[in-house]
């Protein structure tokens, strides 16, 4: 596919570097082809970049001792979660070390008490809530992907939980880093709310594996609701369920979950996962909280859409029908790729203010609809943010032009909107060329002046985030 074209220019790599880490490390050293190859791609549509080597870490001493010598020696070091990331954040673009995290996957702590858990870097979503199965607790940011927690704290993650229990960026409330040159350091305490300095944590929650390399996470924990009901609603057409959702938001109905497919996303969600859903445009609750407080919000939420037009609710009351449908849900992604076999994607992501959010999509879908190829439109509109699946046909570079094309006019009307040009995917390298347009050059200079001092050398995940200008 004649995809976005990033030249690979490889830094030296000293002699004896890689022989000092093989003979450190042993089998938790590879420089195999295939699993430089499975740590140089990630879900983009990017050609592969493998780094010159892979390393398992099992420990913080680990790490640093990775980090001490790859500073030492100017080596590109690239932290490695579960590779499922959509913007390139983990193509090797100048080679060097894949620091893989996977084996870091220790649930440190369980604080039931004070709502809060710490785990290593590793631990996925997952194996945390099954952790905390037996405490009444659980942890609600849910991406779609099990992706492990340091991951999702380095690309400040959501999900569809996010319109009632925030993303990343509130729910990270301590980490522990290893810095580009080996020393560690916990970013705050466990303490709910702290005014004492600078807020680290914050700093490098989002920064994509390029400040520091995250090696334990504390989350925040909440409960258990005592009543879960989920809901599907379909409508005549995409505005009229987009102008539901945000009458929803502005009412100040506490939903849980709030997602928007498409029509054409209905269709490839039915087909991949053996559902028979409707096909229109349609909206999935979630409702938590009392039985009492649950049917209420629910009995509003019904008199909104009806407003709309939108259709009866179908219930999915049950807990095996309710994870039927988010695990469909969030198989969107994969069951988009079958709409077209053969297909690769175009994936993107934006986030408006709610209020913007039916111009937004709707203006979009205009635009789509003219293009040559088949598309998808899912979101967590609840938040202001949708995903846009483009199913491109390889061998055919045109399509791929027209698709970016698309891309940039979407990212344009979004930040033209006050909004971002990436709700949760990251910017990685896709999504570069926007930080200017969204944050100006003073505050892009500010940024590469703490990379700057945080990482002198430009070892960690270089390429990425800001332009290339600002950080060689």
């Amino acid at each position: 596919m004649n995809a976005p074209v990033i030249t690979q220019i490889r830094r030296a790599i000293p002699a004896g570097f890689l022989e000092a880490l093989a003979e450190h490390f042993g089998e938790r050293y590879s420089n195999a082809q295939a699993v430089r190859e499975h740590h140089g791609r990630d879900e983009s549509s990017y050609a592969p970049m493998l780094p010159d080597a892979v390393v398992f870490a099992q420990s913080v001493d680990d790490v640093v001792w990775v980090a001490r010598h790859c500073h030492r020696y100017c080596v590109p070091l690239i932290p490695f979660g579960t590779g499922s990331s959509l913007e390139g954040h983990l193509l090797a673009v100048e080679g060097g070390v894949s620091l893989d995290l996977s084996l870091m996957n220790q649930v440190l702590s369980i604080h039931a008490e004070d709502f809060t858990a710490t785990v290593q870097a590793g631990v996925s979503r997952k194996q945390l809530n099954e952790a905390l199965r037996d405490t009444g607790l659980f942890f609600p940011i849910d991406p779609g992907a099990d992706a492990s927690l340091g991951g999702m704290s380095a690309t400040r993650a959501s999900g569809t939980n996010a319109v009632r229990y925030g993303t990343m960026r509130e729910n990270v409330m301590s980490l522990k880093v290893v810095t580009a040159d080996g020393r560690v350091i916990e970013t705050a305490n466990r303490a709910r709310k702290s005014s004492a300095g600078y807020d680290l944590t914050r700093l490098f929650v989002g920064s994509e594996g390029t400040l520091g390399i995250i090696v334990e996470v504390t989350v925040r924990l909440y409960p258990q609701p005592e009543a879960v009901s989920a809901a599907i609603c379909n409508f005549p057409d995409l505005d009229a369920a987009v102008r539901s959702v945000i009458e929803v938001i502005q009412m100040g109905v506490p939903v849980a979950r709030v997602e928007f497919m498409d029509a054409g996303a209905v269709r490839a969600t039915n087909l991949y996962s053996h559902l028979n859903l409707k096909e229109t445009p349609l909206l999935l609750f979630e409702f938590h909280g009392s039985p009492a407080g649950v049917r209420e919000q629910a009995e509003l939420v019904q008199a909104i859409t009806r407003e709309h037009g939108g259709m009866d609710f179908e219930w999915a009351e049950q807990p095996e029908d309710r994870n039927r449908l988010w695990t469909a849900r969030h198989n969107a992604y994969f069951a988009g790729l079958q709409l077209r076999p053969g297909c690769r994607s175009n994936t993107t992501d934006v986030c408006v203010p709610i209020s913007r959010l039916a111009e937004c999509v709707g203006q979009t879908a205009i635009e789509l609809d003219q293009a040559s190829f088949p598309y998808t439109i899912v979101g967590h509109v609840g938040d202001g943010n949708f995903h846009v699946l483009m199913l491109l046909d390889p061998d055919n570079p045109d399509e791929w032009e027209q698709s970016e094309r698309l891309n940039h006019r979407l990212v344009e009307r979004a930040i033209a909107m006050q909004g971002t040009c990436t709700g949760e995917h990251g910017v990685g390298l896709h999504k570069q060329v926007f930080m200017l347009a969204e944050h100006g050059q003073d505050a892009l200079d500010i940024m590469a002046g703490i990379k700057a001092t945080l990482d002198p050398h430009n070892i960690l995940n270089p390429g990425k985030v800001l332009p290339a200008a600002l950080t060689n």
